[in-house]
């Protein structure tokens, strides 16, 4: 997954590299200890890749089915795609545009990106309405708040971060759903619905994360971590929590030139 500083876009549908195939298994063994419910992924070979090399190191689901969304792709960066950053920013420049928002011939805008991010997550809050209401979701089934076969649901995270992660205790109304949700993307893409979740959805960030931070692109295989609490089962108004953001500990032992590189 190591493309360097060029656009890959969805036109470049290349597999991963080895040092991608590195990154992608260091990113399962962290996230070994963590039961999913459900795994989704960009339909882009190299997305695919990712989430099976993830599934392969988990302990607890590694038969789990991935499905794969076209919502879920890279920005689409038009006659920009497999060639330098320092093309696109000339044809920014040309065009009298700053990176990123500029759109090339043949691109995505960002707000068509967005509308993709808003539909898929609103795909997904009905899909964990659907688990509650079929019974599969509430307090005590088999989710991280029951207490039970807690080791399944431990966020290696957690250590890093600087805000606790909510408790479905106690907290009014809202009723955290039982679905542990691992979404494979692409790092434009995620940064495009991140903001989506910021700006459009109000959510809660970490103390400690600067604003450099949150319009970054995430390191390949960097992970997030996302609570959304639905009140009494209604997909308005979701309430979302960042627990961390761009998480790449993971990577340390892959080597210091794979924390740098990002994937577009």
């Amino acid at each position: 997954m190591l493309w360097g500083f060029y656009f890959v876009g969805q036109g470049v549908d290349e597999p991963l590299s080895s040092t991608g195939f590195r990154q992608a298994d260091a990113a399962g063994l962290f996230l070994s200890n963590v039961k999913f419910t459900h795994v989704f992924s960009s339909d882009l070979l190299r997305a695919k890749q990712t989430a099976a090399a993830i599934l392969g190191k988990n302990r607890f689901c590694k038969d789990l089915e991935i499905k794969y969304d076209a919502r879920l792709r890279e920005r689409k960066y038009g006659v920009a795609e497999g060639r330098p950053l320092a093309d696109l920013k000339a044809m920014a420049k040309d065009a009298g545009e700053q990176c990123p928002s500029f759109t090339p011939s043949g691109g995505e805008t960002l707000d068509e990106v967005r509308e993709r991010a808003r539909d898929f997550f609103e795909f997904l809050c009905q899909l964990a309405v659907e688990l509650e209401q079929k019974g599969h979701g509430k307090p005590g089934a088999a989710g991280r708040s029951s207490g039970a076969s807690g080791e399944q649901f431990v966020f290696p995270w957690t250590n890093h971060c600087s805000e606790a992660e909510p408790s479905s205790e106690g907290s009014g109304s809202f009723t955290i759903l039982d679905a542990n949700i691992l979404v494979v993307s692409h790092g434009a893409y995620m940064r495009n619905w991140i903001g989506y979740f910021v700006s459009d959805l109000n959510c809660t960030l970490p103390a400690n994360l600067s604003k450099s931070q949150l319009s970054s692109v995430s390191p390949n295989t960097g992970v997030s971590h996302f609570i959304i609490e639905l009140e009494k089962g209604s997909l308005l108004n979701p309430k979302i929590t960042c627990v961390c953001l761009n998480q790449d500990s993971h990577l340390v032992d892959v080597g210091a030139e794979c924390v740098a590189s990002k994937v577009f």
